[in-house]
């Protein structure tokens, strides 16, 4: 694709400082959209990205916060309508991916996961809301995850929290077409990462297979995104899209 058929949108991307979330961010900026760049933490990443959208000749605007923080979520929904004029698309990719036994698992561990997953999706959409409305063609996308489909051994805060997503998803979908904002959810599975070394490859990636015999790149997930930000795609909402290499098949 080498349109910029995305020219004078948008986009605020969470968790956009590396691997997915960095994927993403590009390709909305090459399809023309101007990029929230948004990170927890990390403003060397976020940096480095928007850099990267400024030196193809794109423009950017580095966020840095929490999205479990209402205050910070609030904040950057209204640097983007302050710097950009309003907001056309919000992609909630932001997570956390922790592995515990159930059994050992704290109530302030789970929480943690889902104050940024879920939680933190709810502040993005409620915050960046009222610029969505005046878009005309507003699009939400919430990166879910293949472990909520198949479930996953020491992860039952990360599989229910992701699975809450595509409930999210269906709802919104439901409450927000008549103000003409699609949403969906976009879910990966086996993408191929840097991970530190200190992390190693999550568990239940060893018990699935692709199909196609590889694991995908971020690039492969953020085409797909690219693609229901579009104009093409104005008819496609409510779903829940796998992008896996057929290591999930299932509605």
């Amino acid at each position: 694709m080498s349109n910029k058929e995305l020219t004078g949108k948008v986009a605020i991307v969470t968790g956009a400082g590396r691997n997915i979330g960095r994927a993403i961010a590009l390709a909305l900026a090459e399809a023309g959209a101007s990029i929230v760049v948004n990170a927890r933490g990390n403003r060397a990443e976020a940096d480095a990205v928007a850099h990267e959208i400024e030196a193809a000749g794109g423009k950017a605007l580095v966020q840095i916060g929490d999205v479990a923080d209402v205050a910070a979520v609030q904040a950057m929904a209204d640097a983007a309508v302050k710097r950009f004029g309003g907001i056309d698309i919000l992609i909630n990719n932001a997570a956390l991916r922790r592995e515990k036994p159930f059994a050992e698992m704290s109530h302030a561990e789970w929480r943690e996961i889902m104050g940024v997953t879920l939680d933190g999706a709810f502040h993005c959409v409620k915050a960046c809301l009222p610029a969505l409305r005046k878009s005309g063609a507003g699009t939400v996308i919430n990166i879910g995850g293949l472990s909520a489909h198949t479930g996953a051994k020491n992860r039952a805060h990360v599989v229910t929290a992701k699975a809450g997503l595509i409930g999210f998803t269906r709802a919104l979908a439901h409450d927000l077409a008549d103000d003409g904002i699609t949403v969906n959810c976009v879910v990966p599975g086996l993408i191929g990462t840097p991970r530190p070394k200190d992390k190693p490859e999550p568990a239940h990636h060893l018990t699935h297979g692709t199909i196609t015999g590889e694991r995908g790149k971020p690039e492969d997930v953020a085409a797909s995104v690219r693609f229901l930000c579009g104009p093409d795609a104005r008819y496609v909402t409510g779903q829940a899209i796998h992008i896996n290499g057929g290591a999930y098949l299932g509605a």
